[in-house]
């Protein structure tokens, strides 16, 4: 699932990719030589790339009409190679923006580069922080101009597909949760053609859609604004972008904050990071329902926990009998509810429209979980943002092929932490059988001139689970971590909690962070 928004399932009924690898009979020392051949031809070809594009600069235009950026942002594009071992080959455009800094010449620091997640996100509407004027960013903005950009494959970035986006987002889906062999093997079926049609679809940009493509990506993008070191902000998978971009471009840094961090040992990408969000999503369901509890004078769902649960299971099963307004069922509701265990600012919305729904009023719930088929745009970015995903995650590293190990492992599972697990499963097994080649991950670890990076993370995030944070502040010498205790929002920066925001900016503004790790109070939990 990826560590931001996501869509619960896809494809016909709700599948994703696995991944085959094919294993040739190369003894192991000549693999890892070849391996570090590779990676230092794409270090020289990065180093090409991001050569010519300081010197080409960016082209700085208003932006296009249909893009829904007014001025004073501005757009424009980078070329970067398609593969960075052939930085002189296919050659493919990035979509960026801009907006400049709001103090004085003398106040600018330079470019503020974001990465909000996915893999799948668009970071182009990181300029409307300031265009809407975000208090939060308002002392960040003066020193920075905020740039945002969509990675390879994402948007307007040389998009990929794997699926006609009308098809994609078509319900109901079938249930996640399997009831027979029959269910696992139409299941399975659906993951396996949802690869097949990233081959068909994408074919030529599967196997360099990877997280440390994206980093050289990173790199030339901060060559072309004329940057010599990268500021960079990173949240959810956009913490693994910089972890990343750390480890390959030590040199290249000057200040860095990663917000809700994917753990980027090498162990837990990806398979093994999927399974630890099955566990903490269901952690951050039993916290929004305790709150929903809490307030039953406001949503009179139950007040306990079990009352509540009780009322899901209830819904579950209605939906699951006859989906509500014929496209809502389990697999739809599992999409729209899982929005309050990602995100605090869900918890009254999600709970609202749950109320309304044990109150008779059906259509709320309908209408907040159904796909809208008159969407094109939507759709077609919402497919767009799964195939990245599922493309990067599949391309990062090695996944299982044997579906008795995927079929053990979350089948042990859903017994215990039934929110999310098959969903997930189903979402993640397009891996198993994935026909581009896997890379292994990097190994992420301080490098030589790799200054402090801060870390921000919540204790209860369920995209990210707090160990991850933990994991990179040992990889990564004089990071500092700030914790926010007894919460769990997945992207912590943008919420309003002073304890964290002045740090931020203190860091970004000055490179000034504090003599030890903080933790900090959580930030205010919403109000029915």
């Amino acid at each position: 699932m990826r560590p931001n928004r996501r869509v619960t399932a896809f494809g016909s009924a709700g599948a994703l990719v696995t991944a085959t690898l094919i294993a040739g009979a190369v003894a192991a020392p000549s693999a890892t030589a070849d391996s570090r051949h590779g990676q230092d031809r794409e270090a020289r070809g990065a180093a090409v790339a991001a050569a010519k594009a300081a010197k080409a600069g960016i082209d700085w235009q208003d932006c296009p009409a249909d893009w829904g950026f007014a001025k004073p942002i501005q757009c424009g594009w980078v070329s970067v190679p398609l593969d960075y071992a052939h930085p002189n080959g296919k050659q493919i455009k990035l979509a960026v923006d801009r907006i400049a800094n709001t103090g004085t010449k003398e106040e600018r620091q330079g470019a503020l580069v974001y990465n909000p997640g996915g893999p799948g996100a668009s970071g182009m509407r990181f300029p409307t922080r300031v265009t809407n004027k975000n208090p939060v960013w308002a002392n960040t903005a003066k020193g920075y101009d905020f740039v945002g950009f969509d990675p390879r494959g994402v948007g307007h970035s040389a998009p990929i597909s794997c699926i006609d986006p009308q098809e994609f987002v078509k319900a109901p889906k079938a249930d996640p949760v399997p009831d027979s062999e029959a269910d696992k093997r139409a299941q399975r079926k659906l993951a396996a053609e949802y690869a097949d049609g990233c081959a068909e679809r994408s074919g030529a940009m599967l196997p360099q859609m990877t997280t440390p493509n994206t980093a050289r990506d990173l790199d030339v993008i901060r060559a072309a604004l004329g940057e010599k070191k990268l500021n960079f902000l990173g949240v959810s998978y956009g913490t693994y972008l910089g972890a990343v971009y750390g480890t390959l471009f030590p040199g290249h840094v000057r200040r860095m904050v990663v917000d809700s961090v994917v753990d980027p040992s090498r162990e837990n990408i990806w398979y093994e990071a999927n399974l630890n969000q099955d566990i903490a999503f269901e952690g951050r369901w039993k916290d929004w329902q305790d709150w929903v509890a809490k307030n039953d004078a406001t949503f009179h769902l139950g007040n306990t926990r079990a009352k509540v649960q009780d009322q899901w299971l209830k819904l579950r099963a209605t939906a699951k009998k006859s989906p509500l307004g014929g496209v809502v069922g389990p697999a739809e509701l599992i999409a729209f509810f899982q929005s309050a265990p990602y995100y605090d600012s869900s918890w009254v919305p999600v709970a609202t429209v749950f109320s309304k729904y044990v109150a008779g009023d059906t259509q709320a719930l309908v209408d907040a979980a159904s796909p809208d088929l008159s969407d094109t745009a939507g759709n077609i970015s919402s497919e767009n943002g799964n195939a990245v995903y599922t493309a990067v995650e599949c391309a990062d590293a090695k996944w299982p092929t044997s579906w008795k190990k995927w079929d053990r492992d979350n089948t042990r599972l859903n017994k215990d932490y039934p929110f999310m697990t098959w969903a997930n499963a189903w979402m993640n097994l397009p891996c198993a059988t994935w026909p581009a080649k896997q890379q292994t991950p990097v190994d992420v670890k301080t490098g030589k001139g790799l200054p402090a990076v801060l870390i921000v993370q919540s204790q209860r995030d369920a995209a990210t689970p707090y160990e991850g944070a933990v994991e990179l502040h040992k990889r990564f010498k004089g990071s500092r971590l700030i914790t926010e205790k007894d919460a769990g929002s997945h992207g912590v920066t943008g919420l309003v909690n002073p304890c964290i925001n002045d740090r931020v900016d203190t860091y970004l503004l000055t490179g000034k962070t504090d003599a030890a790790d903080v933790t900090c109070a959580p930030h205010a939990t919403p109000k029915p």
